[in-house]
């Protein structure tokens, strides 16, 4: 099919609530690790996919898969060796107590999963949520979302969610990286002590380790310590999303959350975990998993499949093998130095942030006033998608570009990146 009967076949069979990215939609028919090719076979950089987080089609998972399915394919019923040995190998890479695994099928899955278990070990039901979060996407999960329940089609937050300001210290109330994250922290308890006062009880605290539909934000120093201790105080589970910036991606530890000096009750995951196969989980602590050991039975008919995991292992094989969490580090350190060199050069960027290859450049028509630069955003993706280069936007205004490329991103690939986006912030005539 052509371009333009694949667009009228979409709009006639797929619900028109589901997007496509730029203006002029890519038509992709095959992926090799950090490239993807269009039905002419015109190669893109693609540096927006975590979800192929060892690289698009690596040859390691895909052979797992294949000899797997091969094999045997069936639910968890069943003693098998790929189930126990995979949870083993996954929570080797977490601190104490996270010691006991979930395995389920998407990281909208996996927070709820964890909301639930919240709710259960605390006999609490009520939520405190960072402003710009997105979650999920089920029902549970658009209700502790404010990047959904305050954007477009959007009723705004239910009673028993509690959002806090987010921790930004580029745009936000606090930017003094030596007290900002403890600043931002009290509005965790300020939000526990109100919700107290009209009657609420908080189960959960839940939080990225890094924002990303917030817009590439890194939390300030002390954020999590500080608002993971006033959660714990009133009684509450606290839960890291680690759905985007797991498995090494932030280049100087393995999780998100570690960078922030803590450990939380509960960890979710998803996206990278398969490489793009569907699979994802929730690992705890024995005592929250005893508390949810209730008598209702949990069960997943395809979470620690035998397939979903063989791909994991080969997953975190990949990762340790190819040394993907040091090239994070080195290649998302030199990217973000040259991502600094452009600022100086152009004024339309506000700022760069970001770890390893986790970044974000914000764009502004005004770095005093921060008026954000949002069509002009628009504007570099698809300039950059026409010269082969794939990034995205994101952030509440819309207005940062992510970067968040599969893990196998070179130091060559940054440079065009970076040349790229040079070029085509030059064609806009944006001079510093």
């Amino acid at each position: 099919m052509n371009r333009q009967d694949l667009l009228e076949a979409r709009r006639r069979y797929v619900g028109p609530s589901l997007s496509l990215a730029y203006h002029e939609p890519l038509t992709i028919v095959r992926g090799s690790m950090q490239y993807l090719y269009d039905e002419e076979d015109r190669e893109y950089l693609d540096a927006v996919n975590n979800v192929c987080h060892v690289g698009h089609c690596h040859p390691t998972v895909v052979e797992a898969a294949r000899k797997q399915i091969g094999l045997l394919n069936t639910n968890t019923r069943y003693l098998h060796d790929h189930l126990v040995e995979y949870a083993e190998r996954l929570t080797s890479t977490l601190p104490d107590p996270l010691s006991v695994c979930y395995l389920v099928c998407s990281g909208s899955e996996a927070n709820d999963l964890a909301l639930r278990m919240a709710r259960v070990s605390t006999g609490h039901t009520d939520t405190v949520v960072v402003e710009g979060a997105y979650h999920g996407n089920t029902t549970s999960l658009i209700d502790i979302s404010p990047y959904k329940f305050d954007g477009p089609g959007g009723s705004g937050a239910p009673r028993h969610v509690h959002k806090v300001a987010m921790p930004d210290v580029f745009r936000g109330p606090y930017r003094d990286p030596g007290s900002a994250g403890e600043e931002y922290a009290n509005h965790v308890l300020q939000s526990i002590a109100a919700a107290e006062t009209n009657g609420h009880s908080i189960a959960a605290f839940f939080c990225e380790s890094l924002l990303g539909c917030g817009g590439q934000i890194v939390l300030p120093d002390r954020y999590l310590r500080a608002a993971f201790a006033h959660a714990r105080k009133a009684g509450a589970v606290c839960i890291a999303d680690e759905v985007q910036v797991g498995f090494g991606r932030v280049g100087t530890h393995f999780w998100g959350f570690e960078t922030q000096g803590v450990v939380p009750d509960m960890v979710t995951l998803g996206k990278p975990i398969g490489n793009g196969h569907p699979m994802a989980a929730v690992v705890t602590t024995p005592e929250i998993a005893a508390s949810f050991d209730n008598g209702m039975e949990y069960f997943n008919t395809f979470g620690g499949n035998p397939v979903s995991c063989a791909v994991g292992l080969a997953v975190l094989d990949v990762i340790e093998a190819e040394g993907l969490q040091e090239n994070a580090l080195t290649v998302g350190a030199h990217l973000k130095h040259e991502l600094e060199h452009l600022k100086e050069k152009h004024a339309l960027v506000g700022d760069v942030r970001g770890m390893g290859l986790f970044l974000g450049v914000e764009l502004v028509l005004d770095r005093k006033t921060l008026e954000p630069a949002t069509a002009l955003a628009v504007h570099v993706i698809e300039e950059m998608k026409n010269r082969g280069v794939l990034i995205s936007t994101d952030g509440p205004l819309n207005n940062v570009l992510k970067i968040k490329p599969p893990m196998v991103f070179t130091e060559e690939n940054a440079d065009r990146l970076v040349k790229v986006l040079d070029e085509v912030l030059e064609g806009m005539g944006d001079r510093g």
